[in-house]
């Protein structure tokens, strides 16, 4: 297991295959991800503990749906998306392993383009 550190908290990486990884997204309360999407690498979000609130699509698209624990979602490749913590909040995220495939469309901490979340 590999601890990463993000400046909106830290990611846990407990399984990395060349098939599928498994992590433990930690967000801090009032912080949130990158608005992004991916290319290919399919995601779907298990929430642990805490509440998040999940940005599916932009602009007038755009919904919000309050996550609790035990709330899941399906991100399939190209759907706009982003976390923001309404507590501390600890996600469970199993994907594709295409780790370094995210487009970000906008960061509060100055993270531009296509690079790692």
């Amino acid at each position: 297991m590999r601890r990463v550190e993000k400046p909106w908290g830290y990611e846990l990486v407990w399984a990395e295959t060349p098939r599928y990884v498994g992590k433990i997204l930690h967000i801090a309360s009032g912080q949130k991800l990158s608005r992004q999407y991916h290319v290919k690498k399919d995601e779907t979000f298990l929430v642990e503990s805490g509440e998040m609130d999940l940005e599916v699509g932009q602009g007038a698209e755009t919904r919000v749906i309050r996550m609790r624990a035990r709330d899941a979602f399906h991100c399939p490749p190209s759907t706009i998306h982003r976390m923001v913590a309404v507590t501390d909040v600890d996600v469970i995220e199993v994907s594709t392993p295409e780790l370094d495939d995210v487009v970000r469309l906008e960061d509060a901490y100055g993270r531009e383009g296509t690079s790692k979340a």
